[in-house]
């Protein structure tokens, strides 16, 4: 089931964020993502996220600010199943148009990304860490 997030949810989400943010971005220090966590705890009480739940709990959310989406996590031990297709399409259905930045180095979700027919517009420098990324686009 896909809904809205809860107030309650922030603890479970925050250590999606963080457990997957490590994995994905080995790239990037550990540190930094844990650096971030008190952060990103209160940002997700301003965004628009929406969490993939079933009967073991919370397995994955996607955040958006407006059009632009800030990530979609899942949990490790249950990617690749689908989650994040899920939380895509959902958001898809509300959307016309939406973007996103991804690393280069994270190929995986590129790979994902343009499967899901978002396209590379551009490219940059994340400022913060130094790391490159694009910006892809999708138009519904």
């Amino acid at each position: 089931m896909i809904r809205r997030l809860q107030r309650t949810d922030i603890e479970n989400v925050a250590d999606i964020w963080l457990e997957t943010n490590i994995k994905a971005h080995d790239f990037i220090s550990e540190q930094y993502w844990r650096g971030n966590f008190d952060a990103v705890k209160e940002m997700l009480t301003q965004a628009e996220v929406y969490i993939y739940e079933d009967e073991s709990g919370i397995q994955g959310f996607i955040g958006l600010n407006g059009d632009h989406i800030e990530g979609i996590f899942v949990r490790r031990k249950v990617q690749s199943t689908g989650i994040g297709r899920q939380l895509l399409d959902f958001v898809k259905k509300r959307k016309q148009k939406m973007s996103l930045t991804v690393y280069q180095k994270n190929t995986r979700a590129i790979k994902f990304y343009q499967r899901e027919k978002f396209c590379i517009q551009s490219e940059g420098l994340d400022e913060d860490t130094g790391e490159r990324e694009y910006v892809m686009k999708w138009m519904g």
